[in-house]
């Protein structure tokens, strides 16, 4: 059972071996849940860096994360944090990351510091 959710910027620290990468590992570890949103965006840059397909597969197989299915249930409580995000411009990405550790009542692990400063019933821990 997961005990974390990762946005994608906390998993990318720890594949590209980044400050805070070693708290990602303790966290997928004890259990750690991420979007199929999230795996999309770390898919991409991975690909973008020029990671090969397969690469990228073995890579997050490997992680053992539990990767949970954007349904139209996240869909909607992804877009009712809009209002509630809109003036720290985030994105789809992080509103899915977001809306998976409200439902789940889990802290979510991330890098980008502006999570801090919402005023959401969700835990952020900064990862640096």
């Amino acid at each position: 059972m997961s005990q974390y959710i990762l946005d994608a910027s906390a998993l990318l620290a720890l594949l590209n071996g980044e400050k805070g990468g070693e708290q990602v590992e303790e966290a997928i570890a004890l259990g750690a849940a991420i979007s199929t949103v999230n795996v999309a965006e770390v898919v991409s840059k991975l690909s973008d860096d020029g990671m090969p397909e397969i690469a990228i597969a073995q890579t997050l197989g490997l992680l053992g994360l539990e990767v949970v299915d954007f349904n139209r249930f996240l869909a909607y409580q992804t877009g009712m944090l809009r209002p509630l995000t809109k003036h720290r411009g985030l994105s789809l990405g992080d509103r899915a990351c977001l809306a998976l550790a409200r439902v789940r009542n889990l802290p979510v692990l991330t890098t980008d510091r502006v999570w801090k400063d919402l005023s959401l019933d969700i835990i952020v821990r900064l990862i640096r």
